[in-house]
């Protein structure tokens, strides 16, 4: 495959917050690095900060492997199984539900959640000396109440065995129990920017990727000179809770993380999976079409389409496939690629068709053959993937 963007340039890479969202950011990270985008400088808020110190020291295994194994117990003084079930649907209780709510009350009005394992967990994988030998820049942002500002902190900069404690700095959410760093009081970055794109266009960054994760903050308002690109990466669906510190969940998003940014490198399509095509429209219109007689009859009769004998084919390309593109709501202006390949995913998802690898459309659509060949025609199929897979 080759790359969309340009790897000859150097970028900066922001960071947003977004606690234990954070998992997709390494994920996009390994994307970035394998494809050999050159990373120039970082900018990061909270988990971001976190991300952007482990970038910076360069070690993709310490990250992937502290987000593979991080467990609500590694950031807050909690019980792992009580938090896990805080997030589970089936054992949420009314008493459960009680008792949780008389707990979280007790812990706000004790001063918020005790984050000690926080500080352990900053300071057995963050190495200061890396980050500071490191070519990277790397800013965090934070908010200090004690002088009421926002600060946007080179991080090679602070005093000599502070930094673990600005990564805390920035990472204060509100419902952490907050305690004093040399003599100030700070809160989570992202009470004020969560997304501090503004502090790499400040020190002349020009090319930026954003690597978005949509937690909980306040997205500051920046002016984007004419002469800057940005190249924004984010998921499509849900990555859990800001406080889901949950190891599996975090191992769906690091896999997530590295799929989301595969496409925007190398210009993958798909909404479901991702899909690498080099076909024409003409390519399309034919696997449209070259489906059998006797079931582009069927289809027609199922969506009440009259045609005059022998214009069977008129009316299957002509009334039919909009009628589909329509109730597949595609853009008005839609083409037999789109029709095709939406139509492919679906019918891919519906045969349960893993997600995350980098196909083709006749890969996926192999594996779907496959599976409707293996286990059959499941109950959740649309009425339109017996015309993907001819059958």
């Amino acid at each position: 495959m080759k790359p969309v963007i340009d790897t000859t340039k150097e970028y900066g890479l922001v960071l947003e917050g977004g606690g234990a969202k954070g998992a997709w950011q390494i994920g996009a990270w390994k994307a970035l690095k394998e494809a050999g985008v050159k990373i120039r400088g970082v900018a990061g808020t909270s988990v971001g900060a976190l991300n952007g110190a482990l970038i910076c020291m360069g070690d993709l295994e310490r990250a992937e492997n502290l987000w593979k194994n991080i467990e609500y117990s590694q950031v807050m003084d909690v019980n792992d199984e009580r938090m896990q079930s805080l997030f589970d649907k089936a054992r949420m209780t009314p008493e459960f539900l009680r008792e949780t709510l008389k707990d979280i009350f007790r812990t706000l009005g004790e001063g918020g959640m005790d984050i000690t394992p926080l500080r352990h967990l900053i300071e057995e994988n963050i190495d200061e000396e890396a980050i500071r030998k490191s070519p990277v820049d790397f800013y965090s942002c934070t908010f200090s109440l004690t002088d009421w500002k926002e600060m946007d902190v080179d991080m090679k900069s602070v005093p000599d065995g502070q930094m673990k404690d600005m990564l805390l700095a920035s990472s204060y959410l509100p419902v952490f129990k907050n305690e004093k760093l040399h003599g100030k009081t700070y809160v989570d970055g992202g009470t004020t920017n969560v997304l501090p794109m503004n502090v790499l266009l400040e020190q002349g960054y020009r090319d930026l990727i954003l690597l978005r994760i949509y937690g909980v903050g306040i997205e500051k308002r920046v002016e984007i000179p004419e002469d800057v690109t940005i190249l924004e990466i984010g998921p499509k669906v849900s990555l859990g809770s800001v406080l889901q510190f949950d190891s599996k969940k975090s191992r769906r998003n690091l896999r997530m993380g590295y799929f989301d940014t595969m496409k925007a490198i190398y210009g993958l399509e798909g909404e479901i999976y991702y899909i690498e095509q080099t076909g024409e429209e003409c390519y399309y219109l034919n696997k449209l079409v070259q489906v059998k007689p006797e079931l582009q009859r069927e289809l027609l009769e199922r969506a009440r389409v009259e045609c005059p004998g022998g214009q069977e084919l008129r009316a299957y390309v002509e009334r039919l496939l909009p009628l589909l593109a329509e109730k597949l709501k595609l853009p008005r202006e839609w083409s037999y690629r789109e029709l095709y390949l939406k139509m492919l995913e679906q019918t891919a998802r519906a045969l349960k068709v893993p997600r995350y690898w980098i196909c083709t459309p006749e890969s996926l659509l192999a594996e779907a053959e496959k599976r409707a060949e293996e286990k059959g025609m499941p109950d959740s199929m649309p009425e339109y993937g017996r015309l993907i897979l001819n059958r």
